[in-house]
């Protein structure tokens, strides 16, 4: 077990023999650690690819936007308090991006500052999940894994291949895009799945704690606020008008249903 204090942390780095890492083949790119302190950088670094990850490291955002957009990416570990462009920044940078490939890149988010009003707005910015110091290298990995586990897999646990039309919306499971009125919409993998989930479940109520286990299953790290603030997402890129839902209703201190629409499965 090899441990490291820096900057007034304790970060223990654990684990076994290496291993090939879960969602590793499914995954285009490597891992991208960014993160200043060049100490905390290269455990990561290390950690990860003593499970079989390839790594590609950036010191502060600048440097990290320049190799996201020349595709060296496909997932990335963000520290918060970063030189030149702050994570905050730079993931709403990703996520707002021209290109799709990079609004797509899974997030993870990696900070000292661990109040609920950070967290919630790194989720609202599109990151995947969050993680503060200290942290131990164990958890980490397994969280990345958790990530991927997400993008590469079928949307809760259901089989693909079939076209849902709800109203003026159109859900391809195969290709995982959803279309309104003929434009394709934006959704990141989790949202899909998510969406897909209470689509194929039309005027069924579900509760937080429901749809964390339908849809991120066994995942332990995550925590029940995330479905709101994907639920939050959902409506801004469904509705005409998200405080108006037409679709992703909420039955209030119950859970959140979607509406029953003509051509609903």
């Amino acid at each position: 077990m090899l441990e490291l204090f820096n900057a007034g942390f304790l970060i223990i780095s654990e684990g076994g023999p290496a291993e090939a890492a879960e969602g590793e083949r499914r995954m285009e790119g490597a891992v991208l650690i960014v993160e200043d302190e060049k100490d905390i950088r290269e455990l990561i670094d290390y950690n990860l690819r003593k499970q079989g990850f390839r790594t590609e490291t950036a010191r502060d955002g600048a440097e990290a936007l320049r190799k996201i957009r020349d595709g060296k990416a496909g997932l990335i570990i963000l520290d918060l308090m970063l030189p030149e462009i702050d994570g905050m920044e730079l993931c709403r940078l990703i996520k707002s991006d021209p290109e799709q490939a990079v609004r797509r890149l899974p997030v993870v988010m990696l900070t000292a500052r661990s109040e609920e009003i950070d967290k919630v707005l790194g989720l609202e910015l599109g990151a995947d999940d969050y993680i503060t110091k200290p942290f131990s290298t164990r958890e980490l990995v397994a969280r990345v894994k958790a990530v991927l586990r997400r993008y590469g897999a079928g949307a809760a646990g259901e089989s693909g291949g079939k076209i849902i039309k709800a109203d003026e919306l159109v859900i391809d499971e195969e290709k995982y895009t959803v279309t309104k009125r003929g434009r394709q919409l934006d959704l990141s993998a989790v949202e899909f799945k998510l969406f897909l989930y209470l689509v194929r479940r039309p005027g069924r109520i579900m509760s937080r704690d429901f749809l964390l286990d339908a849809v991120w299953g066994n995942e332990s790290y995550v925590e029940p606020r995330t479905v709101d603030v994907h639920i939050r997402r959902l409506r801004e890129k469904l509705e005409d008008d998200p405080s108006e839902p037409r679709y992703i209703l909420t039955k209030r201190g119950v859970g959140y249903y979607f509406a029953e629409k003509k051509g609903n499965p």
